[in-house]
């Protein structure tokens, strides 16, 4: 268990923490010297059998409560001071009120200097608490007479800390590793030591992390959780990394960078977020105010930009947090604001959507997903977001912003029943409903094209991407129509899709006038056909009857126009796209010129050009310059129409 102190200055947290662990948690020079708690101390004690319990000490001044916050994000039970002389002061005030913002439920009030009291001003002074109290998260919390000087009641204190461990559920160490850095040092003989609270997951000795937002990635050389050497920390524990690797020094890494899991490494400057504004704030919060954002221990600079208009004091809505440098973070985190000059809060919250766009983001549609995303439950917040416009979730974004592992995750698309749909972009989840709607919008709109446009061969492949709902990305797009076409129910020919029983026919004649033209586009001389007007004169035919023939060829699939003049068959049009890729392969950087296209094809420079214009503008190629690169996102359009149509499975299975 990790409990934290909070309170006003003097009022005896750190004299509370020493009477409790035998240690001083000021550790800073300044602070022995000044007799005020400036940075962050830690202690530690046994209350409960084996278990080690945490203190977080913070400062109580109030020009140091960003310090405060730096610590707050992490703790499990709150032990609140106010001193019996004293009373209730301004930061007895705020530190509840963040305590409340951050969701802290579990904890306990310590009226110190309590021998200095009569009983009447104990009482006095517990009634004030208790009003106090009332409206927030620890309105259920005891309150108890101590004297760190004397000892009074310090021993009933321990016994309440046991009975808070032993009630202590275990936090879950499945979720992926989070750690929130607050202090960064060298250690002679071991080098750079990171210390924080594990925020999720757990990590062990010898296991690979980053350093977030940095980027850095570090090896765990030794681990120290609850102040004793482990091989393995755990969510809840306060832990010191020893971390070794390229560009690891006290000096790169900072209190509000994380430690976490590689897989997490997402920073973000653009969140939206739930936000309750305290009943204190002398008027609404409208677009662009400026704030301080604090988040486990980071800090920055933040522009908020009400949703849903502006959110009033004592109110809660919705809005989105503009940062001035990027941050890592999770989905659910608690988050508290602070005015800019840092004399008071503003209010706090949880964030909700980690790729906040900056268009669109009041609709109607946005606002209904993040009432989706707000859920706690995984799979409940899955289910319901899958059922708001776009109707798509990716799930390795979704995974990642929730540091969900593979089995949470799992669990979570079990649980929201959710279809998946797996491709080179990744893994998409969609609902059953939404599932049978996409392969009934498919046939829906290619009987329609079939019956508006009886000719042609079917609807290209993009084009009926970008009117089916959901929108998939091209890539699982190709994936789910791979599935349509292993059930029979629509046929892929290249870029074109069709319905089965949709067929566009030559007729007789115009057969035999296609199979007269064939055989000078296959063979040894395939990569340089006849032009249209060769055609005419060996054959004896009209140009124009010629023209038409081809090109009506072309729609249905059997050749490609590369030019005005210039037609290929389709099986020969797919293999010059191999030997572009072989070409492309054999260079240093995958880039090459029109000449080396041209020496595999064996044609003149002018038609190897055309070629590649040609895949230019079908994507196939990607042109700078005079050089070109294979785009490999676009090759499936000649990859033939045998290819594996699995990847569409159930979430239920």
């Amino acid at each position: 268990m990790i409990v934290g102190t909070a309170g006003h200055i003097d009022h005896g947290k750190t004299t509370l923490v020493k009477a409790l662990t035998g240690t001083d948690a000021d550790r800073l020079k300044e602070e022995k010297a000044r007799g005020i708690t400036i940075d962050l101390g830690f202690a530690y004690a046994r209350f409960a059998d084996e278990a080690i319990t945490g203190f977080i000490d913070v400062p109580g001044h109030e020009r140091f409560i960003h310090t405060m916050l730096a610590g707050a994000g992490g703790i499990d039970y709150a032990l609140l001071v106010v001193a019996a002389d004293d009373g209730i002061k301004p930061q007895t005030t705020e530190h509840l009120a963040i305590l409340d913002l951050l969701g802290v439920s579990r904890g306990l009030v310590c009226i110190t200097k309590a021998d200095l009291a009569p009983p009447e001003r104990l009482d006095e002074l517990a009634e004030q608490i208790q009003l106090l109290l009332a409206p927030t998260t620890l309105k259920d919390i005891d309150i108890l007479p101590v004297s760190a000087a004397s000892g009074w009641n310090i021993d009933a204190l321990k016994q309440r800390l046991a009975d808070a461990e032993r009630a202590t559920t275990a936090a879950s160490a499945e979720g992926r590793f989070r750690l929130a850095v607050d202090r960064s040092f060298t250690l002679s003989g071991a080098g750079t030591v990171v210390t924080g609270t594990v925020l999720s997951g757990s990590v062990a000795v010898g296991d690979r992390v980053t350093i977030s937002p940095p980027g850095l990635s570090a090896r765990i050389r030794s681990i120290h959780a609850q102040n004793q050497q482990a091989e393995r920390g755990v969510a809840g524990q306060r832990c010191a990394l020893n971390l070794a690797g390229e560009g690891i020094s006290k000096d790169a890494i900072t209190r509000g960078d994380m430690v976490l899991d590689p897989t997490l490494h997402a920073p973000t400057t653009r969140i939206d977020v739930e936000l309750s504004v305290l009943d204190s704030e002398p008027k609404p919060l409208s677009d662009w105010f400026s704030a301080r954002f604090h988040h486990a221990s980071a800090e920055t600079g933040a522009r908020i930009v009400p949703l849903e208009g502006p959110v009033a004091p004592g109110s809660r809505g919705k809005v989105q947090l503009v940062l001035d440098r990027p941050i890592a973070t999770t989905v659910g985190d608690r988050f508290i604001l602070r005015d800019v000059s840092a004399q008071r809060t503003i209010g706090g919250g949880r964030l909700l959507d980690l790729r906040a766009p900056l268009r669109k983001r009041r609709t109607p549609e946005r606002l209904s997903f993040l009432d989706a995303a707000a859920l706690s439950d995984a799979g409940e917040a899955l289910r319901a977001m899958l059922d708001t416009s776009p109707y798509l979730v990716d799930l390795q974004a979704f995974a990642q912003d929730r540091a969900l592992s593979e089995a949470q995750l799992q669990s979570a698309i079990t649980s929201a029943a959710a279809e998946i749909i797996e491709s080179p972009s990744g893994r998409h989840a969609l609902s059953a409903a939404h599932r049978q709607q996409f392969s009934d919008e498919v046939q829906t709109l290619l009987a329609t094209f079939h019956a508006d446009n009886p000719d042609l061969q079917g609807m290209g492949r993009e084009r009926l991407r970008l009117q089916v709902t959901p929108r998939l990305p091209a890539p699982a797009f190709l994936t789910a129509l791979r599935a349509e076409q292993a059930a029979g129910r629509i046929i892929l020919e290249g870029a074109f899709v069709r319905v089965p029983g949709h067929e566009v026919r030559l007729t007789g004649q115009e057969e035999e006038i296609y199979g007269q033209i064939l055989p000078f586009l296959q063979g040894e001389d395939r990569f340089r056909p006849f032009r249209v007007r060769d055609f005419a004169e060996n054959l004896g035919l009209d140009e124009r009857e010629i023209r038409r023939v081809l090109k009506l060829c072309a729609r249905l699939g059997r050749l490609d126009q590369i030019r005005h003049d210039h037609f290929f068959t389709r099986q020969t049009t797919a293999e010059m796209v191999e030997i572009i890729r072989d070409v492309a392969a054999k260079t240093e950087r995958g880039e090459f010129t029109a000449a080396l296209f041209r020496d595999r094809v064996n044609n003149g420079r002018k038609v190897a050009i055309e070629i590649l214009e040609f895949f230019d503008r079908q994507g196939i190629t990607i042109r700078r310059g005079d050089l070109r690169r294979i785009n490999p996102h676009r090759l499936d359009l000649y990859s033939g129409e045998t290819e594996s149509t699995a990847g569409v499975v159930s979430g239920k299975d």
